[in-house]
Formats: C-alpha cells, structure tokens, sequence
C-alpha cells in the first residue's frame, strides 16, 4: 500500500523543476495521484476499511488544494500537469 522509496523517486525525477526539487506543487501532485490510485485499488478489494477511506478522502483534498493553487499561480503548468497525469477527463 505504500509508495517504495524507488518508486518515489521515479516520480520526483519525472516531474522536477530543477536539480534539487523535490516540494514542487507537480511533483507533490504526482506522488499525491500515485498513493491515492493505490489506495483505490486496495479498497476495491477491502470495501469496510473506513480508516484507509479516510485517509483517501484527505489525500484528495490535500491534492486538490495544491492543483487549485497551481492553477491560481501558472495555468500552463496547471494544464501540462493535469494532462500527463491523465486526471479531469
């Protein structure tokens, strides 16, 4: 259920600004949509885990106050990141 340290890395490469980025609205939009369509998959499968839906439910908040953000601050970056990560159909 949790993201692996090299899985994470993967992302943050991927989705970097610069070198040492790492707390850049996209790359934490980008982990925040891997954890939660893990967490998607694993409550398919265990529909009475309140506690883990909780914490979805948050992450999805989490995530879409920073896509708000973004878009408040660079709507291109806002577009490309929505696109590459394929959300808001």
């Amino acid at each position: 259920m949790a993201l692996t340290k090299e899985r994470k890395n993967e992302l943050i490469n991927e989705y970097k600004t610069h070198d040492k980025d790492t707390g850049s609205p996209e790359v934490q939009v980008a982990v925040l949509t891997e954890q939660i369509n893990t967490l998607n998959d694993h409550l398919r499968t265990h529909k009475k885990d309140h506690h883990s839906r909780r914490g979805l439910l948050k992450m999805v908040g989490k995530r879409r106050n920073l896509l708000t953000y973004l878009r408040n601050k660079d709507v291109t970056r806002y577009r490309e990141l929505i696109n590459s990560l394929g959300l808001r159909r």
